[in-house]
């Protein structure tokens, strides 16, 4: 037997910048969620979850109590960090909330830092109001002070609760400096000597690598040796991932990314990260994300917010319950939305027309200036049809959606929602007969599962995870990412819906393949193998 196959896997802590329904910003609260929520709820594994207490957190409304110190029970948990700068010694306050939620431990680390962010990584429209120098949708200034206040707190408390994980798994660039601190500063370097550290890269396009160029502050605040920080540049700036290297493994949220970032000339997005990480002996896993199913099943109207429940892949019956979710999100978005300046633009009530959707993150990498291209063409074609775009972020894409919108050429067929809100979300997903995805490059997607949950077939640039979606059986895919492209992508879709069989079938085919190959039940197990992995190969 080899060695990564004997030992069992009982203890894993996450860090993380995202969590559930607690924060998220994109598809890692998802990833972060489920697969903790997995692995605690099989073979009675002990997992542990910290991320930052957010300033639009409510800790005590959301179920979490403050932790008391284990060695003075009178008293609140609290603790300093040291933050320095590089001209400057200083420390940080730290108090704990803790809650247990399907069976997994949650600590919030409270700070002044964090509690002043109303966004989890950009600031949000009223703080760009209150002060303007706090740029709606930019990256917070500290960020990478916020990172290490993370990291340096986590590892704090796990010593202070004597827990010395297995696995301390890190996520995203935003908690990757993790393994060189366990391994090379000697605050933690004994205490966890026995633990093993995974770093998952969710997103390795340029800017969310948290690189930072001062590297004198970067020696300050992280208490890395030089030695760390000058082998962990790329473009003359300090790189967590790098920096992650020689003391974990490395994991990326799907197969087929994995080998984009190493073995083709797309890791160009990356600031060819994963080539210069292949050049230093590093091979990318790539493991798929998973999908909570449960967590998306139009069956439970109620749970989903739904108008009507229905049953993908079951008879044309069971899925009246979704023509019906459709007509009432047309009647709620058919008026002319007035004043509302998080509503533009309106839709025809008229169901019989499919219904196109798209929500997500308003930038560059998820192809919004494409996809407001191809829809002006394919409007343009007088098609009988009907788009709905929810969502924020650029703002100059969000001006140019709304531009588009308020076009009276397209009145009555599409409709931008400016924002982002789960319930509205859901009946988006529930109502939409195709559910389209231009980004210019995607590590795994998790929209295209959501969809397909919903029975709403995905149109997708065929790059990174999205190539799990089947053209023409489990949904509609389009290679060479251009307007054109996706333009035609379209009509391939509006001529198929009006063979009802078919798309029924595609539906099927689409939920069949989540509940044999993407169910988090089966991609925990890939997670495990290589959690033993790294207990085996631990880089001591």
């Amino acid at each position: 037997m080899k060695a990564s196959e004997q030992q069992s896997i009982t203890s894993v802590w996450m860090f993380s910048r995202e969590y559930g329904r607690l924060a998220g910003a994109g598809g890692v609260k998802d990833v972060v969620s489920q697969l903790a929520t997995s692995l605690a709820r099989w073979n009675n594994r002990k997992v542990s979850v910290v991320l930052p207490c957010y300033g639009f957190m409510e800790p005590e409304l959301l179920g979490f109590t403050r932790l008391r110190d284990p060695l003075y029970p009178d008293r609140f948990l609290e603790f300093d960090v040291a933050m320095d700068y590089a001209d400057l010694e200083r420390r940080e306050r730290v108090g704990v909330w803790h809650t247990v939620q399907d069976r997994v431990q949650i600590y919030l680390l409270e700070a002044q830092r964090f509690l002043e962010k109303q966004g989890v990584y950009t600031y949000t429209r009223e703080e760009s109001q209150r002060e303007p120098w706090k740029v709606m949708g930019q990256g917070h200034l500290d960020y990478f002070a916020m990172n290490v206040l993370l990291q340096k707190s986590g590892l704090d408390l796990l010593m202070l609760l004597d827990e010395k994980p297995q696995i301390i798994h890190c996520h995203d660039g935003h908690t990757a400096i993790v393994p060189a601190l366990i391994r090379e500063c000697s605050g933690y370097r004994n205490y966890f000597r026995n633990s093993s550290a995974l770093v998952t890269i969710h997103n390795a396009g340029v800017g969310y690598h948290q690189e930072v160029s001062d590297l004198p502050f970067v020696r300050a605040i992280t208490g890395l040796p030089w030695r760390v920080i000058q082998n962990s540049l790329l473009e003359h700036s300090f790189d967590p991932f790098l920096a992650a290297a020689p003391y974990a493994a490395i994991s990326t949220v799907s197969e087929n990314y994995a080998q984009e970032l190493q073995q083709t000339d797309a890791d160009y997005l990356t600031g060819w990260l994963g080539h210069r990480l292949l050049d230093s002996g590093v091979v990318i896993v790539g493991i798929t994300n998973g999908i909570d199913t449960e967590a998306f099943n139009p069956a439970d109207p109620q749970k989903m917010d739904l108008a009507a429940g229905f049953k993908v892949g079951g008879t044309a019956e069971e899925l009246s319950g979704k023509e019906i979710c459709k007509e009432a999100l047309l009647a709620e978005l058919s008026l002319p939305p007035g004043d509302d300046e998080e509503r533009i633009g309106f839709l025809s009530e008229d169901s019989a027309r499919p219904l196109f959707s798209f929500i997500g993150r308003l930038s560059e990498q998820k192809g919004v200036d494409i996809l407001i291209e191809a829809v002006q063409l394919f409007l343009d074609d007088e098609v009988e049809a009907s788009v709905v775009c929810l969502g924020s972020g650029s703002e100059g894409l969000e001006q140019s959606l709304a531009l588009v919108a308020r076009d009276p050429r397209y009145q009555g067929q599409l409709c931008f929602l400016r924002a982002y809100n789960p319930k509205l979300a859901n009946q988006i997903y529930a109502a939409g007969d195709f559910f389209v995805i231009p980004s210019r490059y995607e590590p795994c997607g998790l929209t295209d599962y959501i969809a397909q949950l919903f029975g709403n077939l995905p149109i997708v640039h065929h790059i990174g995870g999205l190539v799990k979606v089947v053209d023409g059986v489990t949904g509609f895919a389009y290679r060479e990412n251009s307007p054109e492209n996706l333009y035609e992508a379209l009509h391939r879709a509006l001529a198929a819906f009006s063979d009802r069989p078919r798309i029924r079938e595609m539906q099927a085919a689409a939920l069949e393949k989540i509940q044999e190959q993407h169910t988090w039940k089966r991609v925990m197990q890939d997670y495990v193998q290589l959690y033993k992995t790294c207990r085996a190969d631990k880089k001591l």
